[in-house]
């Protein structure tokens, strides 16, 4: 039996969802599939020994939030634009909608970006996502309590949720 087995199937069927855990975390679609890419190339090694252990998907959700908070860190070289590009926009309402709110997300620290990530796309419960934090679901209460705050303190965010 190959140490592999079971993997490629594996990301068959789960990576649209991790991929689009992947995409709220980075807000860009090339970074999300750089961000999945560069974990499961990871996990792949270790694969024999998380399909034995029960839960993969919860380990690569954890690893996807580590890594996106690791390049978080590092220096940008882009700078993300608070202005909506001219060209090629679809400007009803949905879409305009789904930009603000992008943008909004994008200005989030990491931990609170996961956190509102994990808690309302992922439909985690604080317990879910703390264990994919690593950290206590007080932590996720607190974070998710000052991601709402520094959300909702935006106009444009408290008129779209309206």
């Amino acid at each position: 039996m190959d140490r592999h087995d079971g993997f490629r199937e594996f990301v068959l069927v789960r990576q649209q969802a991790l991929m689009r855990t992947a995409y709220l975390l980075t807000g860009d679609a090339h970074l999300a599939e750089d961000l999945l890419q560069s974990v499961l190339a990871k996990v792949v090694g270790k694969w024999g020994k998380l399909a034995r252990d029960g839960n993969p998907e919860a380990y690569i959700r954890k690893s996807l939030v580590n890594q996106y908070t690791s390049w978080r860190r590092r220096p940008r070289r882009e700078l993300p634009s608070a202005e909506v590009p001219q060209g090629g926009v679809s400007h009803d309402d949905a879409t305009l909608d789904r930009i603000v709110l992008r943008q909004a997300l994008a200005r989030l620290a990491p931990k609170q970006r996961a956190v509102i990530v994990l808690r309302f796309w992922e439909d985690m419960t604080e317990a879910q996502a703390a264990e994919v934090l690593g950290c206590s679901i007080g932590n996720v209460k607190s974070q998710t309590h000052r991601a709402l705050a520094h959300l909702l303190s935006d106009p444009e965010i408290e008129e779209v949720i309206r």
